[in-house]
């Protein structure tokens, strides 16, 4: 096995017994970037020069035989919409071209006194607008396990990063499942936190009420060692919240109450998936677990109720963009005006445009009480079913899919985004609601993976981690 291959709790262990060095690995990691970038176009930018430098730097500390932490010398890929201070960041959009980030995002922060190293920025969908990275001003990224199909979206590049060697782990950020639909299409372990535990200070803002930063990893032990590294309040982000990590002590699963919302086991599941996850119930059944149905009724509104929503958040968070501050502008103009017009319609993407034309109507005279105040209503009852679910039921978990659909061609859907914007029916409710979910890998169907996603109550990472762990060890 080639050092890249390995996972973050391995590498930690061969750096403490010096059975290589953290040069050798940032350059297995490089080699493989350089080896396979062009053919899946997931880097869209490579730091190689400072991942080098950082690693002479970390392997004279252990030389020194100071003690370092579980990510010390790690390398990891970093979604190109998360800033790191100096070095380019446009978020897979023309408007942001040639920026430069002025500040690191607070998580970057937190990795870098944790001694990681950053080798690259990974491709996403345009402002993380996307279920397929296809959706980028550098082009589509393509899934590692069949690279004639899409790794997902819209931290495509950070899951295709992982699951092809290029990396050790990554960050991504996850609006309506950005996150743990790619780590399902690419066979990975992916984590969104609770909305608050982890700060969206220096992450370039899609939906505020939504955005939330997390991990892909190639197991759950891996996902549990980088997400305790970024999480916690942070002053900059007023949403966030200092909440007790807890301890990672191991649960048995005959200990465990697992929920089975029936509205996630409906038609538009494709049968195979269904039966892995049928597969994947009975063998927790035989483990001693304690798996019952239960309901959550306004989850059949929740897709609808997002697309609302998170337009809106767009509308009012890309009005920014103006082409005067920084990034793209169109020089050919008449007048200021003229520049904000010919800048943003030339700088943004179709999907952008879409979604901000979508925004701006809903939040216009006449339809903000019809739409947007109607969809934040539902919002609240969205998130009262699993509020009860959690309290009367005392489940430790919920259990379903976490995607409907296996990945689809390159091509195949871009030219129908009502399709595309179906495939985050299981995701989307965990964002309206702000609580974590986790997907990993529970089956295979052909050359891909099937993504089981568990979704637990408010600031529960640690259960739903654990949960995943013994899960992971039935495979």
């Amino acid at each position: 096995m080639f050092l890249n291959e390995l996972t973050i709790s391995a590498v930690h262990r061969g750096l403490q017994k010096k059975e290589f060095s953290v040069q050798e690995l940032v350059k297995s990691c490089l080699a493989e970037i350089k080896k396979e970038n062009k053919r899946l176009n997931v880097f869209v930018s490579v730091f190689e020069k400072s991942a080098l430098a950082r690693a002479k730097e970390a392997d004279k500390k252990i030389a020194s035989r100071s003690a370092v932490g579980p990510l010390f010398g790690i390398p990891l890929a970093i979604k190109d919409n998360i800033l790191i201070r100096d070095l380019p960041c446009a978020a897979g959009s023309k408007i942001l071209k040639n920026y430069q980030a002025t500040y690191d995002a607070a998580v970057i922060e937190k990795l870098k006194t944790a001694g990681a190293i950053f080798l690259g920025k990974t491709n996403l969908d345009e402002f993380a607008m996307g279920g397929s990275t296809e959706f980028s001003v550098f082009g589509p990224t393509k899934n590692p396990l069949n690279p004639a199909y899409v790794a997902g979206g819209s931290s495509g590049g950070s899951a295709a990063a992982v699951a092809a060697d290029m990396c050790l782990g990554a960050l991504g950020s996850d609006t309506g499942g950005s996150i743990r639909q790619p780590a399902s299409f690419c066979g990975l372990v992916g984590l969104k936190p609770s909305y608050g535990c982890v700060s969206r200070y220096g992450l370039i803002a899609m939906a505020s009420s939504l955005d939330q930063i997390g991990v892909l990893t190639k197991n759950v032990e891996d996902a549990a060692i980088l997400f305790q590294a970024i999480r916690g309040k942070d002053n900059r982000d007023a949403t966030s919240l200092e909440v007790e990590g807890g301890n990672l002590a191991e649960i048995k699963l005959k200990n465990v109450k697992i929920g089975l919302p029936k509205e996630y086991f409906v038609a538009g599941l494709d049968p195979k998936i269904k039966k892995t996850i049928e597969q994947l119930i009975k063998k927790l059944e035989e483990e001693g677990a304690k798996v019952k149905k239960t309901s959550l009724p306004y989850t059949k509104y929740a897709l609808a109720c997002y697309y609302i929503i998170m337009p809106a958040e767009v509308s009012t968070n890309l009005a920014r963009y103006d082409g005067i501050k920084y990034g793209f502008s169109e020089s050919k103009a008449r007048n200021l005006l003229d520049v904000y017009l010919r800048s943003r319609s030339r700088g943004f993407g179709s999907e952008v445009k879409r979604r901000i034309i979508l925004g701006t109507y809903l939040l216009s005279a006449g339809y903000y009480d019809a739409y947007y105040l109607q969809a934040q209503k539902v919002r609240a009852l969205i998130r009262k079913d699993f509020t009860d679910v959690f309290a009367k039921e005392k489940f430790d978990c919920l259990l379903t899919p976490t995607s409907p659909v296996l990945p689809w061609k390159l091509g195949e859907k871009i030219n129908d985004p009502l399709s595309m914007y179906l495939a985050d029916v299981y995701t989307v409710s965990a964002n309206l609601a702000g609580l974590p979910a986790l997907s990993l890998p529970v089956g295979e169907i052909g050359d891909f993976s099937v993504g089981g996603q568990i979704i637990g109550d408010y600031f529960q990472e640690n259960k739903i981690l654990q949960i995943g762990k013994m899960i992971e060890k039935l495979f």
